[in-house]
């Protein structure tokens, strides 16, 4: 059975998801976007409303296919630790170059809440409990999931600075093997 025919907008959410995960946000201007996803910048505005509403759900929309995509990575069964499994998922494209872009919201975020710190606040608190839910139940603890997406950010922002995939991914599977020795050491939880 062929795959349902999509509308016109979900085709142009399609392309807006690929162009801002290649040009990012900052600078965003209607005209180069329509141009690249072959429409024109009337048309957005008719589909969309205005270039803030554009903006929050084309977000909206990746947000919610990278999280549907950890999920799937999450319940997968993979070999082992899931921070690890986390880590080669959001290297691999398309991840990376969404998840690069949800690192740029941060950064524009820090400097103009106002525009972007209601939606981060939501993402953060969605990541959050994904990573809580995507971890054995004796390990569900709010502040152990605050503290593996923590470390994940900084690493990931650390490859993206530097492009040390090696570095990164090491250091990365030294803090792997630091949680679970004090994981083994620690009684679990009542």
């Amino acid at each position: 059975m062929p795959a349902p025919k999509l509308s016109r907008k979900e085709e142009l959410l399609d392309a807006l998801i690929a162009y801002l995960a290649k040009h990012g946000v900052a600078d965003l201007s209607l005209r180069p976007m329509a141009a690249a996803t072959n429409t024109s910048a009337r048309l957005l505005i008719f589909h969309f409303g205005s270039k803030e509403k554009l903006l929050e759900e084309v977000l909206g929309e990746m947000q919610a296919r990278l999280q549907r995509s950890f999920t799937d990575m999450a319940q997968s069964e993979r070999k082992g630790p899931l921070m690890r499994a986390f880590w080669d998922w959001a290297l691999a494209e398309p991840n990376h170059a969404m998840l690069r872009l949800l690192y740029q919201l941060h950064m524009l975020a820090a400097q103009s809440p106002k525009t972007y710190g209601r939606y981060l606040k939501r993402n953060s608190l969605n990541w959050l409990g994904l990573i809580q839910e995507a971890l054995p139940p004796e390990q569900r603890d709010p502040k152990f999931a605050t503290l593996l997406g923590a470390v994940f950010d900084g690493l990931f922002i650390e490859y993206m600075s530097s492009g040390d995939k090696r570095r990164t991914t090491e250091t990365l599977d030294s803090f792997i093997r630091m949680a679970q020795a004090h994981l083994g050491s620690v009684p679990p939880r009542r």
